[in-house]
């Protein structure tokens, strides 16, 4: 007779049992706060309080309560907190499907409800399991730069990640000294997680264990690499590199987005079309490209790092500081900026940076990287590199710059 799901004897795996779902929910425990933590540090880094240019998320009200203005310093800031929340984000996939594995025959159990109590702890299990895998989905079609979802990644993550991670906190209060018995070897004969006719064992339950580690070490070694330069690099088989594959030379590393996918006319972007715009206190400065180069020039080492995951080392940047085209417009202490691109295509045409981030002295206009101007697909013939700054705020093919409070 073949058995319902709702059946206890159609669950008849040995392997489940509190210590198993103990063990892979005290791993997550850890994990996910760390994603949660690394998530919000990775809203703030966009200063959405610079709205309505940097917002992606206008009616997030109290969620935003601990936004911050992203600092300036370390300069790999950025780079470390998001290739840290993707890659574990990644790394954590195998022991997120084997917890729900685990404690898969509770969501068949029957009567669906004993109480209001169970019923509202239930309802609370739908949003946990619910909303861990739309963040881990919406995550990783992110890193792939698939967006097959309805509506912007921002928000749908951001607000998703707020229910996730409410679910899970209550969860984790009310299952952790549980937990914590069982891995110090609770009995486990009168458990619902253990099958009533278990089939004979093909693996041990560490065994198990040590599979779902080595998926997650898998995972972990062919998605960390995108976070470095040189041959490591090219250990990152399933995840994007950022961007095509950049060649040799002084501008060979990773780019995003390219001039013909921004749709970047090589007619406004020779020496005799493009000016830069400068706008501030005092009116309304235009400068050529030999104008900049006229101008006192300053070297950076900056990394270049985006919300996807992928970063690249430091690159040697040369240009002209914010903080000097600041003055030109009439600030001594140089305020917001609202930065504008030529691109036609793609998100964050326009961007704002903070005054903490116009006014540190590694802030550039950059002309050259490298040794050598920038080509076209890194932002000929000017784009700004900032700090510890997310990728997308160093806007590429800068046309405009506004200067005062945004």
């Amino acid at each position: 007779m073949r058995r319902s799901p709702f059946s206890p004897a159609f669950w008849r795996s040995p392997l489940r049992g509190p210590w198993f779902t103990s063990v892979l929910g005290v791993v997550l425990l850890g994990g996910i706060t760390v994603l949660f933590v690394t998530g919000l540090l990775s809203y703030a880094a966009y200063n959405p309080g610079l709205s309505p240019v940097n917002d992606k998320t206008p009616d997030k009200g109290i969620l935003g309560f601990y936004l911050f203005a992203w600092p300036t310093d370390p300069s790999w800031l950025y780079r470390l907190t998001q290739g840290v929340h993707v890659t574990l984000g990644l790394t954590l996939i195998p022991v997120l499907l084997a917890k729900l594995w685990s404690v898969v025959p509770r969501l068949f159990a029957l009567p669906p409800a004993r109480s209001l109590a169970h019923a509202l702890e239930r309802i609370s299990l739908l949003l946990l399991v619910g909303g861990g895998l739309f963040e881990f989905v919406t995550g990783v079609l992110n890193v792939q730069l698939d967006y097959v979802f309805p509506g912007s990644f921002y928000p749908l993550h951001f607000y998703g990640a707020w229910v996730f991670f409410a679910a899970f906190l209550a969860h984790a209060v009310l299952k952790l000294p549980m937990a914590l018995r069982n891995l110090r070897g609770l009995r486990e004969e009168n458990s619902d997680l253990v099958a009533p006719g278990p089939a004979e064992p093909t693996v041990s339950r560490r065994g198990a264990l040590w599979l779902v580690g080595g998926g997650s070490l898998l995972l972990f070694a062919t998605s960390a690499g995108r976070s470095f330069d040189g041959p490591l690099r090219q250990t990152a088989v399933l995840t994007p590199h950022g961007g095509p594959e950049p060649g040799t030379g002084p501008g060979g590393f990773q780019i995003n987005k390219t001039a013909a996918y921004a749709g970047i006319r090589t007619a406004e972007t020779s020496e005799d079309a493009w000016r830069l715009v400068l706008t501030g206190r005092t009116g309304t400065v235009r400068l050529s490209r030999a104008d900049l180069l006229q101008m006192p020039l300053h070297s950076s080492a900056l990394p270049i790092a985006c919300v996807e995951g992928w970063s690249t080392s430091d690159q040697w940047w040369r240009g002209v500081r914010l903080r000097d085209l600041a003055a030109l417009v009439g600030y001594d202490d140089p305020p917001d900026v609202l930065v504008e691109s030529l691109q036609r295509h793609g998100a964050f045409r326009r961007a704002a940076l903070r005054a903490n981030q116009t006014g540190d002295p590694r802030s550039l206009l950059a002309l050259s990287v490298n040794g050598e101007d920038l080509t076209p697909d890194h932002g000929h013939p000017a784009r700004i590199i900032v700090p510890a700054a997310p990728g997308v705020l160093n806007t590429k093919w800068v046309a405009r710059m506004t200067f005062g409070d945004l």
